[in-house]
């Protein structure tokens, strides 16, 4: 090899370990460990002098990283849980985004002076939820799963309408069509990026059910070919390729495939070492310089976002939806903002916009200030609010040939002080058939339990549950958490509360 091949390859290595080795000492300090990758990349930055200025190079690779980030949201994403909530996510991800773009281009445009269609992009830009910001955080909570999946799937479907409003606005195209052919166009991108998701993913499901692939490693790596095929085919057709992908990932991940954990775990990896290229990458384009002057934009355009927008944007769209002021609150908290504005604010980078250095710098501003005023305290929000759900179960993703031929999944619940799980005896938890409580950890100590053994406030549960039953089980927890062992006595059947 080439001694530049060579020193490229012990820097990104080097790179690549310590960004890992920062998710636990991140995660130890309560910071959002996209965060250190961005500080990360400004570091080696200055390390090699300012060297890396390519925005085109920034803004391919960034589409890239946000392909693996999406598609690996759809593929965990279980679709009895996204179900009911895909009308709230949808309104989300189109008016919601509609909303948030015109409130804080009115205010951007008021307050900072800029011209209409500099608010816009600045709108247009903070529009959308980070797929990788949401997940990683959401996902060490334990809330009602109802919450979770409207987040998750709005997180994932929205960065298609962002998208093709921040393009349309960088090339400034509008001008040359009437505001009907538009919305016309943008109602084409995502009904066709959709339909082209689903064959995508309905023929990758046919066709590996019934593949009998030599390797195991090939399955997760065929499963991560359809979502980007889905992206590809959707670009091809002028479509929304990100929406493609998503619906491609629900699809295969719902599908039941052959060594599932495996894909998921493939998965899971990929969208790590994406997010950490990503971060590293938009560190690197940076300018350590010009963020003192970004700082006042950033604020008055955060503040815009976060109290304003957001707020209106989820009020509006929850409308037709039964979710109480409470739930409406903690969505608003929890629109995490993260590399997908930044990758973002990329396009009219490259596209020469007239003031869009300035805006890739607030931008950049912004999503380092606010995530870490809201990825800190979501916890803390949720509890005060009332929508936390401590005696939610949570799936463990394992990969063990047993399970695989049951076509189950390994749940760990845990016994909250306050949940009426405490007294309860196994055998009156009245698991349906396919269930069963297989390990209890108790004061550091695991046994097997027995019908007659008396569930304790602290204990730690390991359930086995098919994937004909995980639903009712869960559902049959959740009530017997809220109201005991008489809980359908008392017309408790563990479903989602609302209204």
């Amino acid at each position: 090899m080439t001694p530049g091949l060579d020193l490229a390859l012990l820097l990104g290595a080097a790179v690549l370990l310590v960004a890992v080795g920062a998710v636990r000492f991140s995660t130890r300090l309560g910071v959002p460990s996209l965060l250190v990758y961005l500080a990360l990349g400004v570091v080696v930055d200055e390390a090699l002098g300012h060297r890396f200025h390519d925005v085109e190079l920034t803004r391919v690779l960034g589409f890239c990283a946000l392909i693996v980030i999406i598609a690996e949201g759809g593929l965990s994403a279980r679709w009895s849980t996204l179900r009911p909530v895909l009308g709230m996510a949808a309104a989300l991800s189109t008016v919601g985004v509609l909303v948030s773009i015109v409130v804080v281009g009115v205010v951007v445009h008021l307050l900072l002076g800029l011209d209409w269609r500099l608010a816009l992009l600045y709108g247009a830009v903070l529009s959308s939820t980070d797929a990788a910001a949401v997940f990683a955080t959401l996902r060490r909570l334990r809330l009602p799963p109802r919450l979770v999946a409207t987040l998750e799937a709005e997180s994932g479907m929205n960065d298609a309408p962002a998208v093709i409003v921040v393009l349309l606005l960088s090339r400034d195209v509008a001008a040359a069509h009437p505001w009907w052919y538009e919305v016309l166009l943008v109602g084409y991108e995502l009904g066709v990026g959709a339909a082209v998701g689903a064959a995508a993913g309905i023929t990758g499901r046919y066709a590996l059910r019934r593949a009998a692939l030599p390797s195991a490693g090939l399955y997760p790596i065929a499963v991560v070919g359809f979502t980007v095929l889905a992206y590809a085919a959707g670009s091809v057709l002028h479509a929304s390729g990100f929406l493609a992908v998503y619906v491609a990932g629900v699809l295969l991940g719902n599908a039941r495939l052959p060594h599932r954990q495996a894909i998921l775990g493939f998965a899971d990896g990929l969208a790590w070492l994406a997010q950490i290229g990503l971060f590293v990458l938009l560190g690197l384009l940076v300018a350590p310089d010009r963020l003192g002057a970004a700082v006042l934009p950033a604020v008055v355009t955060g503040l815009a976002l976060v109290l304003l927008a957001r707020p209106l944007s989820v009020a509006v769209s929850a409308l037709p939806f039964r979710f109480r002021p409470r739930e409406q609150l903690f969505l608003s908290w929890a629109g995490l903002r993260g590399a997908v504005p930044i990758v973002l604010a990329t396009i009219p980078l490259s596209e020469r916009v007239p003031g869009a250095d300035r805006l890739f710098d607030a931008v950049f501003v912004l999503v380092v200030i606010f995530t870490l005023l809201q990825a800190g305290t979501l916890a803390p929000t949720a509890r005060r609010l009332g929508v936390t759900a401590p005696a939610e179960a949570a799936e463990i993703r394992v990969e063990t040939a047993p399970l695989e031929r049951m076509r189950a999944d390994l749940l760990q619940l845990e016994v909250p002080p306050g949940s009426r799980l405490g007294g309860v005896h196994v055998d009156e938890l009245r698991l349906p058939v396919g269930a069963s409580v297989t390990l209890v950890l108790r004061d550091g100590a695991g046994f097997v339990p027995g019908p007659d053994t008396r569930l304790k406030v602290g204990d730690s549960l390991l359930l086995v549950a098919t994937a004909e039953v995980r639903d009712e089980v869960e559902r049959r927890l959740r009530a017997v958490s809220r109201r005991g062992r008489l809980a359908r006595w008392f017309g408790e059947y563990g479903e989602d509360r609302d209204g």
